[in-house]
């Protein structure tokens, strides 16, 4: 019988099927500071240890601060959170990256870079972007802290099936330098709505996803959680091969596992639950207007009217006509006469080394604008290394760019790292909503390579003029 990606992974990891769920067997387990000390309490509590210490990884991400990182810290919550994972993890004999870890770094960005992250399995983490992984052919799952303490215990995860869904991405950028992999997911979603994936795990086919790097396949599965997705996937090839052999934590039986991963493919004959087709062959840059990752326009057009937006949706037309409030914009204003205060080029989304290239290739030479205050996070240590040896911190900090430690940083409030009230940013993250980056902050969501143009001329402007 023929079957898609997802299929193959969960039918291959279902340990049994009860009442319309399914008991999942966990290839790995990634876990951060944030969601994880109910959890350990909780193994506390029931007498239990965490049945594969070995397949469990600890870091801290969410909470670090990205310049001083000296002890104690000024937010007291953060502290303890991230004082208990490091003796959750020392009792329970866990490795952590902790702060002081040359592997330190967001979750979503060590698990790949080290090898950790592997094609064909299940990956589960605490964090809703954990889909991330999905890029190199892994059923990746963001669980809630009551089934992190489940894996914890069992290595085992309770699900409903989810749907199928097929994106089939045609097409092939015409400037791929200026229009990335974060436009085409904001299309995407911009396209489907943020409740278009609802209760499916994505598979992205077709040329204009293979045509991406690994790093790029990233950014695409990492906001499949914004289409309101379960997970979002990509079927490995050569470039995953490539891109994980002679990592750290990579098998040693490496070589002889890529044969077995290259028949993980959706058969010529499977049929998915839906399909969404999208043609990107002339598409533009794009930047989030509102505050929905689905309020997105061209960085060409105007703010649209909320009648407009809404079709003769009365939640929709409500929606925006809220969030333009809140954004403080007009129908009708050009996204290219929008001024910015801030600009945050970091995430889970965004904050890998190819992200720092593109956004350093616009910077170069130039400076930021008055009284625009930018920022670079990069996603690891490895990567903030990477890209020291490459000169891109002096690249960055000559322009006026703030240079930073590694971190989940101004993505989310959580850290000190927050846009003040009435503060508009250009973000290479992946949320917009309200208060998501600080109380009252504005976020236009945006590629690393929009975000920098926009951190030189103070304003959003069309890459393609620029790259």
């Amino acid at each position: 019988m023929a079957s898609t990606l997802f299929e193959k992974i969960w039918d291959s990891h279902t340990v049994t099927d009860e009442g319309g769920s399914s008991l999942l067997y966990v290839d790995r387990h990634l876990v951060h500071e944030v969601t994880s000390p109910q959890a350990f309490e909780g193994l506390r509590l029931g007498g239990r240890g965490v049945r594969r210490p070995d397949l469990t990884v600890a870091t801290m991400d969410h909470n670090v601060p990205t310049s001083n990182r000296s002890l104690p810290m000024a937010d007291q919550t953060s502290e303890a959170q991230m004082r208990a994972l490091e003796r959750n993890c020392d009792e329970f004999g866990i490795r952590l990256f902790g702060m002081g870890s040359p592997n330190q770094g967001i979750v979503h960005v060590i698990g790949p870079q080290l090898g950790i992250t592997l094609p064909g399995t299940v990956i589960a983490c605490g964090d809703s972007h954990t889909s991330t992984h999905g890029a190199f052919g892994a059923l990746a799952l963001g669980i809630g802290t009551s089934d992190v303490e489940h894996v914890l215990a069992s290595q085992t995860l309770w699900l409903e099936r989810p749907k199928t869904l097929e994106v089939m991405v045609s097409g092939v950028r015409q400037n791929p330098r200026a229009v990335t992999a974060k436009d085409v997911m904001l299309m995407i979603i911009r396209r489907m709505g943020t409740g278009g994936g609802a209760g499916s795990v994505i598979e992205y086919r077709g040329k204009g996803m293979t045509d991406l790097s690994m790093e790029q396949r990233m950014t695409v599965c990492n906001m499949s959680i914004e289409a309101g997705a379960r997970a979002g996937m990509m079927a490995p090839d050569e470039k995953t091969f490539e891109y994980l052999r002679g990592r750290e934590f990579t098998p040693k039986n490496y070589e002889s596992l890529v044969g077995e991963w290259r028949e993980l493919r959706t058969d010529r004959d499977a049929e998915f639950d839906g399909t969404f087709e999208l043609d990107i062959g002339g598409m533009a840059p794009q930047v989030s207007w509102g505050t929905s990752p689905e309020m997105t326009c061209d960085v060409t057009e105007d703010v649209p009217d909320p009648g407009e937006f809404a079709a003769g949706d009365e939640s929709r037309l409500r929606a925006a006509q809220r969030a333009l409030k809140y954004m403080d914009l007009e129908p009708g204003t050009p996204i290219r006469e929008i001024d910015i205060d801030r600009v945050f080029i970091g995430s889970c989304t965004n904050a890998r080394l190819e992200d720092l290239k593109e956004a350093a290739d616009v910077v170069r030479g130039q400076k930021t604008a008055p009284g625009v205050r930018a920022m670079v996070v990069p996603g690891s240590q490895m990567v903030k290394r990477q890209a020291e040896q490459m000169g891109l911190d002096s690249v960055f900090e000559d322009a006026g760019f703030e240079w930073r430690e590694s971190g989940c940083s101004m993505c989310l409030g959580m850290n000190p790292d927050i846009l003040g009230p009435g503060e508009r940013c250009a973000s290479t993250s992946n949320r917009n909503f309200e208060g998501r980056q600080g109380a009252g902050g504005r976020t236009h969501l945006a590629s690393p390579v929009m975000a920098a143009a926009a951190a030189i001329h103070g304003r959003f402007v069309d890459a393609r003029e620029l790259v």
